[in-house]
């Protein structure tokens, strides 16, 4: 008994740990992932207009800068912040068939840059410049960097604190039997948002969409909480119209990470396609090493699995309320 009530006890301070940090870090972290976007396009020959999009982080952006090759020097230059990025754009003439462009500064985040190069004559060049390697070489055709999406849509889920806590407050909340098919409404959901908002632009304001992401985790984090008291409510008896319903809300908060790189010309359906295929494959390698964690402390403590849900449901609630007030006083306030 001393060693299950000591691995109990571990498991608590473990989850006031994590909340800590989530409340402390999370925010900037999910921010800081977002992928940064350079399109450069050939009007007239030697003449390029470029638009550089990077993610805000904590209200202040980022220290990453492209660097052309010298003679490029920027003409008419302005900058324009909608939502949750910093947009600059400008002109340039010079020659970018050689040399290389260098996102300086990249090196010290954790983000990705996508370039896009697209040329009157020759061949496109589309790349994914990442923190350890932060240059790209113009005299190397690379083609549409389409298959990058796959990798951004796991990392946003992956980092995506208030999406995996949704998963999480869906875990805790339907019975095993009603897992498959709750996860499956939810998946649904969000796919159908994510693609009107993409491709048929269709959308919601920023603010309210995540305002309704944080009081959705709230919500479930009380009803685990119904659950666990032997309460039978709404969203127990239909959880899947409960997921389906949210899906949709969350499904416009993917699109805004979309929003802010875009869809490679000419490949949209495919770059979303495997966009959302990367966010299914890291939610359900999230849902996997849950249920493998509840195995294993359902084998280790069969009666720890209640304190652990008890505290994951309380954990749940209070980092979407604290999520809700955030953005609630960031979108009324400007806090």
């Amino acid at each position: 008994m001393p060693n299950r009530t000591g691995m109990i006890r571990w498991l608590m301070v473990c989850i006031a740990g994590l909340a800590t940090w989530l409340a402390a870090a999370g925010p900037a972290v999910a921010h800081e992932v977002r992928p940064a976007y350079l399109e450069v396009t050939e009007v007239s020959p030697g003449t390029y207009e470029v638009t550089w999009k990077q993610p805000v982080l904590d209200g202040r952006r980022l220290k990453i800068d492209p660097v052309f090759p010298q003679a490029c020097a920027r003409e008419g230059e302005y900058v324009t912040s909608p939502g949750g990025t910093i947009v600059q754009r400008w002109t340039t003439q010079c020659d970018l068939n050689q040399g290389e462009i260098r996102i300086d500064g990249l090196e010290r985040t954790l983000t990705d840059a996508f370039v896009r190069i697209d040329r009157l004559e020759g061949d496109d060049i589309g790349a994914v410049l990442r923190p350890a390697s932060p240059v790209l070489d113009l005299t190397v055709p690379t083609g549409a960097p389409v298959a990058a999406y796959f990798r951004i849509g796991v990392e946003h889920i992956i980092f995506g604190w208030d999406h995996l806590l949704f998963v999480l407050g869906m875990v805790l909340l339907v019975r095993p039997r009603q897992l498959l098919l709750t996860l499956t409404a939810f998946t649904v959901a969000h796919s159908i948002t994510l693609a009107a908002a993409t491709l048929g632009g269709i959308t919601l304001p920023g603010p309210p969409v995540e305002i309704t992401i944080a009081m959705s985790i709230a919500l479930l984090g009380a009803e685990a909480m119904h659950r666990i008291k032997g309460w039978n409510t709404l969203s127990q008896r239909i959880p899947w119209a409960i997921a389906f319903g949210f899906g949709l809300i969350h499904g416009f908060g993917f699109a805004g990470a979309l929003a802010e790189i875009g869809l490679p010309k000419g490949a949209e359906a495919m770059a979303l396609l495997l966009f959302n295929v990367g966010v299914e494959a890291g939610q359900i390698l999230f849902v996997s090493v849950l249920l493998a964690a509840a195995f294993i402390i359902h084998k280790l403590a069969a009666r720890g699995m209640v304190p652990v849900r008890v505290g994951l449901a309380y954990f749940i609630g209070c980092m979407g309320s604290y999520w809700a007030i955030e953005r609630i006083a960031g979108a009324f306030f400007g806090v």
